[in-house]
This record gives structure tokens, C-alpha cells and sequence, in this order.
């Protein structure tokens, strides 16, 4: 399983990594890029496991609501840089 698993929509902080996949986790989606190998093998299948943990967290939160048909994304915002 998912060393810290993301709690879907509930944090604009959340982030995990499986493999070279990256999770990140927002308050209107859960955003997911990068690649991921699943191999035929024990490393595969835990991998696999991890990504399917995330996904039944995900999926109860959308069938748990009400949904829109669709949302507008708010863009993100830009700060500035402390380290300059």
C-alpha cells in the first residue's frame, strides 16, 4: 500500500510519488503524471496495488457527492520566489 495515502479533494498539499508517477492532490482534482512501469513481477504488483489504493480512495469520493456535469479549473496562482 501507499507509504501516506492522499486523501482525494481535501487539501491543495497533498503529493505522492509511485515509481516515476507523481499524485498531487487538490481541492477540485487529483492530478497524476509521469510514467509507471507495472512489470510482471512482485515489485510490479505492488506497484499496482499502490495506484489501485489511490484510485478506490478517489473513486469513493466522487460517488459519495452529488457531481456537476463539469467544473471550471481555477487557474493557479503565481507567488513570488522567497529564495531570490
Amino acid at each position: 500500500m501507499a507509504k501516506k495515502p492522499i486523501k482525494p479533494f481535501k487539501n491543495e498539499s497533498d503529493c505522492l510519488q509511485i515509481d516515476d508517477l507523481t499524485i498531487e492532490n487538490r481541492i477540485d482534482r487529483v492530478s497524476l503524471f509521469g510514467s509507471i512501469d507495472i512489470t510482471r513481477d512482485k515489485n510490479g504488483l505492488a506497484l499496482a496495488r499502490q495506484l489501485r489504493e489511490i484510485l478506490e480512495l478517489t473513486l469513493h469520493e466522487l460517488e459519495g457527492v452529488e457531481l456537476p456535469d463539469r467544473i471550471t479549473l481555477e487557474a493557479g496562482k503565481s507567488v513570488k520566489n522567497p529564495f531570490t
